[in-house]
């Protein structure tokens, strides 16, 4: 017989006064006798009455708590906040829209209940269960986006962007919530999948909004998303695929090292002193670019220690760079062709130095809970 657990359910809230007193009923209907409900209404800073509604369900319902933030800050924002107050066996999201039925949670908690499971994911996609038929290019978008954080993580996966993500506690309070907005999603995804939690996904119903009924992602939130895939999965993807986006970065501050460079000498600066300076700009562009996309910062250094080993590589780097064009050049090649290879080796070595030396990345195991 499955034990009595506490299911948290997170609900973020801006401006739902439409929907939120009928979301948050509709979630009190789920309680059964071995589930018992803590529900947390974060509001976001609505500018209507979504705050005094959440505050008079919390005066109706002992189970009900409600947080605020000051100012907007965004749904990962009040995740964050949501997930450190809670107290239960398992936590799970609800938006306040109602797109999601909460009677669904009480098939996605029984994997976690049995004890098989330490993540389970909805999945719109893998359902057999009613949906709204809305934006095809919306599904196509959050197909694409699926498919390549799969790329990334290793899981199969249907539905990456799915709202109802259900969780062990000790998980999601171990995992440092970064993203504000809708990169939630594929952030945590991938902070999962790091952990080598054991993740499940089940089919649920859907209910979508269109944007007249207050639905609020859009495009800048494909692009982050974009953008969170390769921030928080990059650093641990094999070296070729690492090299391969590596590329995009040395390319982009070797533009900036030019610029830099000829604008200087716009500014009748001497030839050496801009050369110095514009490698400086753009090793610094590169050490920029790196800790934002590919590779993790403090990774093993603390920052200083991790800005002298950087320092260290790009100095061995620009020291290849000069031996081989001179080595070359003894062979009588031309100076562009030498110049050419030795750049390439130098930018071979300049990869291998950051992820090896500068960004070094630290074998983890499967995530067990801690001994208590």
């Amino acid at each position: 017989m499955t034990s009595l657990t506490t299911l948290t359910i997170v609900v973020p809230c801006f401006n739902e006064e439409e929907t939120l007193a009928n979301c948050i009923e509709c979630v009190l209907d789920i309680a059964m006798d071995d589930l018992v409900l803590e529900i947390i209404i974060v509001d976001d800073a609505s500018s209507d009455r979504s705050l005094n509604i959440a505050s008079a369900l919390a005066d109706n319902h002992a189970c009900v708590k409600v947080l605020k933030h000051e100012s907007n800050c965004g749904k990962g924002a009040a995740l964050r906040t949501g997930f450190a107050a809670a107290t239960g066996d398992f936590v799970a999201v609800q938006d306040a829209d109602l797109e999601y039925d909460p009677m669904d949670l009480r098939r996605l908690v029984i994997p976690l209940q049995n004890g098989d499971a330490d993540v389970v994911l909805g999945s719109r996609f893998r359902t057999s269960q009613s949906s709204r038929v809305l934006y095809f290019w919306h599904s196509m978008g959050n197909q694409f986006l699926t498919l390549l954080s799969n790329m990334f993580t290793d899981l199969n996966l249907t539905d990456m962007e799915t709202c109802y993500k259900v969780f062990k506690r000790e998980i999601i309070q171990a995992i440092e919530i970064e993203e504000n907005r809708f990169g939630f999603e594929p952030e945590v995804v991938a902070k999962v999948a790091e952990m080598r939690c054991r993740v499940y996904e089940m089919g649920i119903s859907y209910r979508g909004r269109t944007y007249e009924e207050g639905k609020k992602i859009g495009a800048r939130d494909g692009f982050r998303a974009l953008y969170c895939i390769l921030r928080y999965n990059a650093h641990k993807a094999p070296l070729p695929i690492q090299f391969f986006f590596y590329l995009f970065i040395g390319g982009t501050a070797a533009v900036i090292n030019l610029v830099a460079f000829l604008t200087l000498r716009e500014l009748s600066i001497p030839t050496v002193p801009a050369a110095f300076t514009a490698f400086g700009v753009g090793a610094l562009a590169n050490y920029w670019l790196s800790i934002k996309t590919i590779f993790r910062h403090n990774a093993k250094w603390n920052t200083s220690t991790e800005i002298i080993a950087y320092s260290v590589v790009v100095l061995l780097g620009a020291s290849v760079d000069a031996t081989v064009t001179y080595a070359f050049i003894g062979l009588q090649f031309a100076e562009w062709a030498a110049k050419a290879i030795a750049s390439c080796i130098a930018l071979i070595v300049n990869f291998l130095g950051r992820r090896l030396l500068v960004f070094p990345e630290i074998a983890r195991g499967p995530w067990r809970p801690s001994k208590q």
